[in-house]
């Protein structure tokens, strides 16, 4: 069983506090399911988004957990917002999160390449 999407988030908030940085949440989704994007702010005002990974990477030991793959690096703060209106409209329950850390080291989950 997968973690909470509000439970996640919260925990998520508290790692980042913890590490001396800043974090909130820019739109709450679905408390149960929604699926949570991540945008990292950094100091030269570029952005990296973290998105859900696909089902594809995960092992069947993490089918509860929750991964996520980058989907843009350090792109500009447009590029970001564009990206992440198209995912507001396909899924309206989404969670984004900020984060303004310069590195985030194992705060977030990441799905392993290949």
């Amino acid at each position: 069983m997968r973690l909470r999407a509000d439970i996640f988030v919260s925990a998520l908030l508290r790692r980042v506090f913890a590490s001396g940085d800043f974090a909130a949440v820019e739109k709450k989704g679905a408390e149960e399911a929604g699926a949570i994007f991540i945008r990292q702010h950094f100091r030269d005002g570029l952005e990296t988004l973290y998105a859900p990974a696909p089902q594809t990477a995960f092992d069947e030991d993490q089918a509860g957990d929750r991964l996520f793959e980058i989907r843009l690096t350090r792109a500009e703060p447009e590029a970001i917002r564009a990206m992440l209106e198209r995912e507001r409209r396909f899924d309206p329950d989404l969670w984004i999160v900020e984060l303004e850390a310069e590195e985030l080291g194992d705060i977030i989950p990441l799905a392993r390449d290949g």
